[in-house]
């Protein structure tokens, strides 16, 4: 096993101090530009890789940020959202030199331990809050720890540290008034968590489009976003005496539980259903059909959170101008598939 190269080894092939070498690889002043040149360049030579735990004790940093989840490994496994949220996530902080600490958690309870002992420990420096609640008390909890955060999901009343979120109120309105020019009035939802502010922004904007465009009530159930509860969900609503013509997912997962259930009840898809599945997905475009969508950059999305977070922690800008407290990131836009037509029921 070759051994790590230290900062002594570098101290003794340029003939300093190791304190001079801290200095050098650290930025800090201490030593000409000459000799810091120097030591680089035999630092980078050598193959020297900084033990992170000891810079973060050196320079007060964990070059770290944290990001605590209240899902199961197996759900996180198969929904593509948190996948290509983290990857974008990570794009960002490696650009920087930044690390992610990921961390599966069961309770609320249990997620802000993680961030008591992270914080105490300065593991990281700074987390990113997924899932924002209706009434949500970690945004008190980490704002009071003094940990840097950002909310990944708003706008949050009274917030006291910086969000980014979509406005998931006008798709809404495009998806209803797209099925509804299309014929359908007998329109359902399988929805998300209950108590997610998006869920519940969402729960509004489709009440009020429904009621402007007359239709007769819209049945709302919320499931835990499983493939399981969308199936379970979708059968209860497709066996009922009047069924919908039109069933909206709140996510890729369920939506195509929802058309597995569809096709095993013998409902032809779009002919006797049409179906819409919000974050369009490698999932949605290979089922047959495939689904209408709603399309937005999740990717882009989690990059831009990371890099709210990174601006949030860093030093002030040279120009003296704060960052963005809340960033309003582009909505979903409807990509109409082969899962949706004219109502005939």
């Amino acid at each position: 096993m070759t051994r790590r190269v230290t900062i002594a080894d570098i101290a003794t092939a340029a003939g300093v101090s190791k304190g001079a070498v801290s200095y050098a690889l650290n930025g800090r002043p201490g030593v000409s530009e000459a000799t810091r040149a120097k030591i680089l360049a035999i630092a980078e030579e050598m193959g020297f890789v900084p033990n992170r735990a000891a810079r973060s004790l050196s320079v007060s940093t964990a070059q770290a940020v944290g990001l605590a989840l209240r899902r199961s490994a197996r759900t996180l496994g198969i929904e593509p959202y948190f996948m290509e949220l983290i990857s974008g996530i990570e794009a960002t902080l490696s650009a920087g030199s930044y690390g992610l600490t990921l961390q599966i958690v069961d309770t609320v309870e249990e997620e802000m331990e993680v961030y008591r002992r992270w914080w105490a420990e300065r593991r990281v420096d700074g987390v990113l809050l997924c899932d924002v609640g209706i009434e949500d008390r970690r945004l008190d909890f980490v704002a009071d720890l003094g940990l840097p955060a950002v909310a990944v999901g708003g706008p949050v009343a009274g917030a006291r540290f910086p969000a980014v979120w979509h406005d998931d109120a006008e798709p809404c309105r495009e998806i209803l008034e797209y099925l509804h020019a299309l014929g359908h009035r007998r329109i359902a939802r399988v929805a998300g968590f209950a108590h997610l502010l998006h869920t519940a922004q969402r729960d509004a904007a489709y009440a009020e489009t429904a009621a402007e465009l007359g239709l007769d009530g819209m049945t709302t159930v919320h499931s835990d976003y499983t493939g399981e509860q969308g199936a379970r969900i979708t059968r209860r609503l497709l066996s009922s005496a009047k069924r919908p013509t039109a069933i909206i997912f709140d996510n890729d997962v369920t939506a195509v539980a929802g058309l597995g259930v569809a096709h095993e009840l013998g409902i032809a898809v779009p002919d006797g259903l049409s179906i819409v599945a919000w974050d369009d997905s490698p999932l949605c475009r290979l089922t047959h059909p495939a689904l209408t969508s709603l399309t937005r950059d999740i990717t882009a999305y989690g990059s831009q959170c990371a890099e709210a977070l990174l601006a949030h922690i860093g030093p002030p800008p040279a120009s003296g101008e704060a960052p963005a407290f809340s960033v309003q990131f582009r909505p979903a836009q409807l990509s109409p598939r082969g899962s949706t037509g004219p109502a005939r029921g």
